[in-house]
């Protein structure tokens, strides 16, 4: 029994501060006086609050909407075949066409016009 009574006063000093601090604070904070414009004042913050938070939550679904939108669009582009005058290539493809290393540009065939000094 004496050792329920020593756990007990700890739990007892625990409670004396707590309600001393609950104390403390109701002094510090005294509570507001209701007016009769209280209720309506106390909705019209809420209500403002909300509208906020709506318009804030509508722009958001609309950006969202927008992008899934744009997605899409960009992925029907790009998945439907196009048909063009060029032959598909890649840009490797197309550069090598374009210089190929059999003939490089400075390394071309040479023609040599011999003129008879005696002549």
């Amino acid at each position: 029994m004496e050792a329920m009574r020593g756990d007990e006063e700890p739990r007892l000093q625990a409670g004396e501060r707590l309600d001393a601090l609950f104390r403390a604070y109701r002094d510090a904070c005294p509570a507001p006086e209701a007016s009769a414009n209280f209720m309506p004042n106390l909705w019209q913050r809420i209500e403002a609050r909300q509208t906020f938070t709506f318009s804030f939550r509508r722009m958001a679904n609309a950006f969202v909407t927008a992008a899934l939108a744009l997605s899409l669009g960009l992925g029907v582009y790009m998945a439907i075949p196009r048909s063009t005058p060029y032959s598909p290539q890649s840009y490797i493809e197309a550069l090598a066409e374009a210089n190929p290393l059999d003939t490089p540009d400075i390394v071309g065939p040479v023609h040599l016009e011999l003129s008879d000094p005696g002549r």
